[in-house]
């Protein structure tokens, strides 16, 4: 049984445990060759080293592995970081693979069926509706959705992770459609459904993880698009819905804003850009929260430095509520650290 879990780990501590290797690259240093691990529980990731001489004592550590390590942990540019003294592979079948893959805490079975209900309840469009269900009900985009995370490191990053930002950025454009009635609610929503379809093939689903050849390649965005296509082809060639099918695409096609951030245009319509500040408010409310909750000392307002933010995240004290004027400071209820 599992013990130790990468969100309790601190520095100037002695850690023997079991762990998952998600990466594993031997590099080169002055006194010798030492590998860069990156290693992973349900709570989250860490950074690990073997250095030289015990480095050459291992020639194939692989992504996938169960490894029993013996390690310090040790501050490292301000990230807790473990240095490794031995390694054993440990075989899956010995060990509950459940302790070492992360996952929301609302099954992704119903996640998948409230984005349903709601495009249901929200798009009448006929169109758009045989588009949604067709998508949605492919066997093979069913299952692989089911699993996804909604990103490797930044946010979301857990399995189920990937149906609960699309629910979430669902919700927050239905929300700016009442806020905005000029907009068109339901390409909105159908664009907020399918906007990162192209993850589920960027992103393996392998026990690692791991960006797949065509992610590495051409990115979720184009991915995104290219496996929509066959679903739109029908519609593209109609003259009445061919501007529609263009608008969608282009909302798919613009949601991360900028060049700079892998936009390949920027958005030029108003839904274009909702479901761009729809997308980006999730992923960076979700990334501080992952910080927060990563926060193991309830009497203290910062977290570490989120990277992927460049900052650190401040932890207020909350309202009072109206039946108590004195409620201790807590933390937002939320989803535990993932990764």
């Amino acid at each position: 049984m599992k013990n130790v879990f990468i969100k309790n780990i601190q520095a100037n501590t002695l850690v023997q445990d079991l762990f998952l290797i998600v990466s594993a690259n031997l590099a080169q240093a002055k006194n010798g060759p030492y590998w860069q691990l990156t290693l992973q529980d349900k709570t989250g990731q860490i950074e690990a080293r073997i250095w030289s001489p015990a480095s050459q004592n291992y020639s194939n550590l692989t992504p996938g592995q169960i490894v029993l390590i013996k390690a310090t942990a040790q501050s490292y540019n301000q990230q807790v970081q473990l240095n490794i003294d031995s390694l054993q592979p440990i075989s899956p079948e010995q060990i509950d693979l459940l302790e070492f893959v992360p996952s929301t805490s609302t099954p992704p079975e119903q996640l998948y069926q409230e984005i349903i209900n709601l495009i249901d309840q929200e798009i009448s469009f006929s169109v758009w509706q045989k588009i949604f269900k067709s998508v949605y009900t492919n066997p093979e985009i069913k299952e692989k959705l089911l699993s996804a995370l909604g990103a490797k490191k930044i946010h979301h990053a857990y399995v189920g992770g990937l149906l609960e930002h699309t629910l979430a950025v669902c919700r927050i454009c239905l929300s700016l459609s009442k806020l905005y009635p000029q907009v068109d609610k339901e390409i909105l929503l159908l664009a907020a459904s399918v906007h990162d379809l192209g993850k589920i093939y960027e992103i393996s689903m392998d026990f690692g993880h791991e960006y797949t050849d065509p992610g590495k390649l051409l990115g979720h965005i184009f991915l995104g698009l290219e496996k929509l296509q066959p679903f739109l082809q029908p519609y593209e060639q109609d003259p009445k819905t061919k501007d529609l099918i263009l608008h969608l695409k282009h909302i798919i096609l613009s949601h991360h804003g900028e060049l700079d951030f892998g936009s390949p245009k920027q958005p030029q319509t108003i839904e274009a850009m909702l479901l761009h500040f729809a997308d980006n408010i999730d992923a960076k409310v979700n990334s501080m929260q992952a910080s927060i909750d990563n926060v193991s000392n309830p009497n203290n307002n910062w977290t570490e430095y989120n990277r992927a933010l460049q900052r650190y995240v401040y932890v207020p004290n909350q309202t009072p509520t109206t039946n108590s004027r004195h409620q201790p400071k807590e933390k937002l209820c939320s989803l535990p650290l993932k990764e």
